[in-house]
């Protein structure tokens, strides 16, 4: 039961889900997919951004679409990629917003569990994918699990939801927008970060919003992952 990897707070606001047909029919699906199939990320990460972002704690959502394809990258935060693994093309082109956004210093890793620990909860719409094979979980019933999330975190006060490319931006339905803040633009993706990601400062109107709000706001400073590795060990 993939339902049983979530930590406590998001069980308990997400209970109803698990006894809908859609979410017994997606678990039945992703069990026969690892049966003959390599699908990342490995089950135990499916819900790392549940773990380490718990509901109490969130302050920020960013919203992906669909997890890295590729080995060892996915670990259950979008965007975010394993240690030691090539930082993907539309995380370079978020560390260059940052950089020209806030002085950033770029790191040699795409590992941006810091960010989740401070409160920015880094979900996928589609939390698994096959090997290789992009959009492969589509429409498997993910998108109605992680639109409850969103409309859970909706329920809080102040939260930030970071809307990127058009397909994030249709998730606007669900977030009350008198209650929170939105910050859309298009995709850092390298199709289209040229055509208003770039130059959007998304990461200073993050910090804006939450020195409003008083709450702390983020560093998004990540150091070079030998010394990650040393702290979290």
């Amino acid at each position: 039961m993939i339902s049983s990897q979530l930590p406590d707070s998001w069980q308990t606001a997400l209970a109803e889900e698990f006894d809908k047909p859609y979410f017994k029919e997606l678990e039945n699906f992703i069990e026969e997919e690892r049966k003959s199939k390599t699908i990342y990320p490995p089950q135990e990460d499916v819900f790392s951004a549940f773990e380490l972002t718990p509901l109490e704690q969130v302050n920020v959502l960013i919203l992906g679409q669909d997890p890295y394809h590729g080995e060892n990258q996915a670990h259950g935060l979008c965007f975010s990629v394993k240690p030691g693994v090539k930082t993907p093309p539309s995380l370079v082109n978020i560390y260059k917003e940052l950089k020209n956004d806030l002085g950033f210093d770029i790191p040699d890793s795409g590992y941006l569990v810091p960010w989740a620990k401070q409160g920015i909860l880094m979900i996928n719409a589609v939390l698994t994918v096959e090997a290789h094979t992009p959009n492969s979980h589509k429409n498997k019933g993910w998108e109605t699990f992680t639109d409850a999330v969103i409309s859970k975190v909706n329920q809080k006060e102040s939260v930030i939801f970071v809307l990127w490319g058009g397909y994030a931006k249709n998730k606007l339905k669900l977030i009350d927008t008198n209650r929170h803040t939105v910050i859309q633009s298009a995709h850092p993706s390298p199709l289209s970060a040229r055509n208003g990601f770039f130059g959007s400062k998304p990461f200073s109107k993050i910090n804006s919003a939450l020195s409003q709000a008083e709450k702390s706001v983020i560093n998004y400073q990540l150091t070079n992952i030998s010394e990650q590795l040393t702290v979290i060990n």
